[in-house]
């Protein structure tokens, strides 16, 4: 590039002073040197001419001749076009491959643009959301959805869990919505109808507890006649002692499950209430340790209890108590005779937090994430010699989600587990301490 601007500087001095030296023979030297720059001037004017002229047509393809810098540029400017109208075909390609598949999409997808206008929207958005493809693209989606959850999230500095409400179009229909950064300075709004799922997920909610609830009658009749069977004194049912040991066993198993499907579908199905009651945790975890050194018994494992008796919360009383107990309890059943629990009661940084800490068997690492899971065991002969029922934990994350509070669970094997209990700070109370 820089030989073409050089060899142009030679050019215009070599016009020059040969002009000079001409118009110096003719007697007029100046005049002459400037006829040439005028001539030059309206040959460069040309060319930016022929130049605005070839832009004007963006039909042009033919290169308009000439030399010089001049070809260089129409030069350039042919290529920066012909990779500009390349690179226009493909993103208008891309585009449209974007908006046939988000058409196709049964859910409402809308493009918000930095001030969260409606930029575009699919057609599931109209049924979904009853936006109108006219009039409502340009507006704030805010004036057009205006559920406080949905604002909130809107208007949220970060990208905020999804949140679920339901649709302005259709008060039967629920729609899980979620909103997340989306190109340069934009954001992508997804909406998903999730009635179905809400449906039969209650279906699946309602058959448990009702079979749950009806096994209880049969249950307490059969556990009934094996109480009475086993404190009979008939010698003929000697042979069967044992027998009998076993089916109590069982029948105790069975009832204890039935109570923890009955509290979990409970618990599940209960609607989030808006103010709790003061819970006392110091006195709750006092009752639990006594219950935890019965269930030790024989094997004498050490409990110790480290409590603030300052630290209350607002919550359920029966729902918390069955939470901190199921984690007691694991603690007691999976670590060996003689074993260390240490139970926890203390302020942390981000509110409250509840642990229980044991030197027992732990759980490898790739069991962790399913532990919350309804029946699931890591070693499932163990679990059943130790009498649990699979869903203690399923019953601590269901009842932590309804206090907004976390299950963090930090184990390795051989080593002993750590489950910890995050309450946030608005759910606790600080409680004065009683004068002695």
């Amino acid at each position: 590039m820089l030989q073409y601007w050089t060899s142009e500087f030679w050019r215009l001095a070599v016009l020059v002073i040969a002009a000079l030296i001409l118009g110096a023979l003719a007697g007029y030297p100046f005049a002459a040197v400037a006829l040439v720059l005028l001539a030059y001037i309206f040959w460069q004017m040309y060319r930016q001419w022929t130049l605005a002229r070839w832009l004007r047509n963006p039909e042009a393809s033919a290169i308009p001749d000439a030399g010089g810098r001049w070809g260089e540029i129409f030069h350039d400017l042919y290529q920066w076009r012909r990779r500009m109208e390349t690179r226009e075909q493909t993103l208008g390609s891309l585009l449209t491959r974007f908006e046939d598949a988000a058409t196709a999409l049964p859910d409402a997808v809308v493009v918000l643009t930095a001030n969260d206008d409606i930029e575009w929207f699919n057609p599931a958005a109209t049924r979904l959301l009853g936006l109108r493809s006219r009039q409502d693209v340009g507006q704030p989606v805010g004036n057009l959805v205006r559920h406080p959850d949905f604002i909130a999230q809107v208007n949220a500095p970060q990208p905020a869990a999804p949140i679920q409400i339901e649709s302005p179009r259709n008060e039967n229909i629920t729609l899980n919505i979620r909103i997340v950064p989306y190109g340069s300075g934009r954001r992508l709004l997804v909406a998903r109808d999730i009635s179905r799922m809400q449906h039969l997920e209650q279906v699946r909610r309602d058959f448990v507890a009702n079979i749950s609830h009806e096994l209880r009658t049969p249950l307490t009749v059969l556990t009934g006649f094996l109480e009475t069977m086993a404190d009979s004194d008939e010698v003929g049912l000697d042979p069967w002692r044992e027998s009998l040991r076993s089916m109590q066993d069982q029948a105790a198993r069975m009832r204890n499950l039935v109570v923890d499907l009955l509290f979990l579908a409970r618990i599940e199905s209960a609607a989030r209430t808006g103010s709790w009651e003061p819970v006392s945790v110091p006195a709750m975890l006092a009752a639990i340790r006594e219950d935890a050194l019965a269930l030790s018994g024989d094997e004498h494992h050490q409990i110790d209890l480290d409590v603030d008796e300052t630290l209350w919360l607002r919550g359920n009383d029966a729902e918390l108590r069955s939470a901190f107990s199921n984690l007691v309890v694991n603690a007691v059943r999976y670590t060996p005779a003689g074993g260390h629990i240490q139970v926890r009661w203390y302020a942390d940084e981000g509110g409250a937090r509840f642990s229980v800490k044991d030197d027992g068997i732990g759980i490898s690492r790739e069991h962790i994430a399913r532990l919350t899971e309804r029946f699931y065991r890591v070693d499932t002969a163990r679990s059943r010699e130790s009498g649990g029922t699979g869903l203690g934990l399923a019953i601590v994350k269901h009842v932590l989600r309804r206090h907004d509070a976390e299950l963090e669970i930090d184990s390795v094997p051989g080593q002993g587990s750590t489950f910890s209990c995050l309450f946030p700070a608005d759910m606790v109370i600080h409680h004065p301490r009683k004068s002695a």
